[in-house]
């Protein structure tokens, strides 16, 4: 009886221990054929990126997946059958999150940017330049005041002028001289003699920045890298490695001045040069006029002619206001001469000094005139116009400048590269999809798979 008793307990035992290794060796059975599905679509997106859009890449060294498959049409339903095609089929796929390289103000697009930068050159030859953003900053802001000042001051001695019943002589007048001379079209004030103006000009309608723009959906605040203090000047390193300026000699883009159009977003190359050269005379005029109040000898040179046309004039009480308009007038012609001598591929320092001040008051008069052939002259220890464009990069806003950076590279894939489908809004960066497929004995199995490039 106690053998038989002993003998069922065993057997009970045994059919425990059985099910027990039964049961594990179904749960190391489903899960391995959870790992399988997992990596067939592990292996299904990386296959998928993988099929990058090659020109972006060649030409701009960033990565994207071209979400219209080169049909020009976004449909997610392509990116599906791709990652079936490659093997994540006899399973439902569903994108839950993706971004494009337009979103949220070209997110991902700088941070491709900022990864290539920094494996490629690293970021330590940049922080002398980072050291100078805020000198950049306050010489933005010096010249709006000082602008506003000229107007003032200008404002001031007409108003004088008028109060007394009197003009000025126009002859050897640098007031009115420079006045006609800011009446005239400023790129044929300041192209150097020889140069022509570049004639190219895109359609702007269906850019970027106005058309309805493919957006994608999701946060991945959990995989971006997140903003930078030195993203928009890396931002403005790669632009000035990958895009033509007006300097160049060989161009083959849509826009001849692509750095200019992604300063200023305007139609034509004449456009867009002229809104920069704008800007970088208020920035030489700041300077200029700032040397111009703290030299003696300058300030004296400009009382003396001021004080001569006021006694012509009868009128030697307005002398000191007759010489700041002046000086005024002197920084502006001094700032066409720097521009010139930039479009020349000279250098032009960026705080003037008795030793590289170029226009005398003679020269002023002679400016714009049919006599005129001063192209400015190469200063050892200026910048060069490419680096005054990094100045106005960095000052533009970085949503700007990258939405105008990708409307640049699909303009010349599209018109130059052959790739006549691309849309840069179309381009994916991350994506992130969730699988559900089922298993044996009805267990469904779910799961998430994200990609992206980095």
């Amino acid at each position: 009886m106690e053998r038989a008793e002993v003998t069922a307990f065993l057997s009970l035992i045994f059919i425990l221990l059985v099910t027990f290794i039964g049961g594990i060796m179904e749960s190391a059975s489903v899960q391995m054929a959870k790992n399988y599905r997992r990596a067939d679509v592990n292996r299904a997106m990386e296959s998928v990126f993988a099929e990058y859009q090659k020109e972006l890449l060649e030409h701009y060294d960033i990565f994207s997946l071209d979400g219209t498959y080169e049909s020009g049409k976004y449909s997610e339903s392509l990116v599906e059958r791709r990652l079936g095609y490659f093997g994540a089929d006899h399973m439902e796929n569903t994108i839950q999150r993706i971004q494009f390289l337009t979103d949220n103000g070209a997110e991902a697009f700088y941070e491709q940017v900022m990864h290539y930068m920094e494996n490629k050159y690293g970021l330590n030859h940049l922080k002398d330049k980072f050291s100078m953003t805020d000198t950049w900053k306050a010489q933005e802001e010096k010249a709006d005041r000082y602008e506003k000042e000229s107007h003032e001051k200008e404002d001031e001695l007409n108003g004088l002028l008028g109060e007394a019943g009197g003009e000025l002589p126009s002859q050897d007048n640098p007031i009115a001289h420079v006045s006609q001379l800011k009446k005239k079209s400023l790129l044929d004030l300041i192209m150097p003699g020889g140069r022509t103006v570049s004639g190219k000009k895109i359609n702007l309608d269906n850019s970027l920045l106005k058309r309805k723009k493919n957006k994608g959906y999701g946060n991945f605040s959990d995989v971006a890298d997140g903003s930078s203090p030195w993203s928009s000047l890396v931002l403005g390193e790669y632009l000035l490695g990958h895009f033509s300026m007006a300097t160049d000699e060989e161009t083959k883009g849509a826009l001849d001045y692509e750095l200019e159009y992604i300063c200023a977003g305007k139609a034509s190359d004449r456009e867009n040069l002229e809104a920069v050269a704008k800007r970088l005379i208020l920035i030489r005029f700041a300077s200029n006029y700032l040397f111009l109040q703290n030299s003696p000898s300058k300030q004296a040179e400009a009382e003396a002619l001021a004080l001569t046309l006021c006694t012509l004039a009868a009128l030697p009480a307005l002398c000191q206001a007759a010489a700041q308009v002046i000086l005024l007038a002197w920084a502006f012609g001094e700032s066409v001469v720097d521009l010139r001598a930039l479009l020349n591929g000279s250098r032009v320092p960026f705080t003037k000094t008795e030793a590289n001040w170029q226009l005398s008051l003679t020269g002023l008069m002679k400016l714009g005139e049919s006599g005129d052939i001063s192209d400015g002259k190469d200063s050892k220890e200026g910048l060069y116009y490419k680096e005054y464009l990094r100045i106005l990069l960095f000052l533009e806003k970085k949503e700007k400048i990258g939405m105008r950076a990708l409307d640049m590279i699909e303009q010349n894939l599209q018109k130059v590269y052959g790739a006549e489908f691309f849309k840069a809004d179309c381009c994916i960066s991350r994506v992130e999809i969730k699988s559900s497929v089922k298993l044996r004995r009805g267990i469904t199995y779910q799961f998430q798979t994200y990609y992206g490039y980095n």
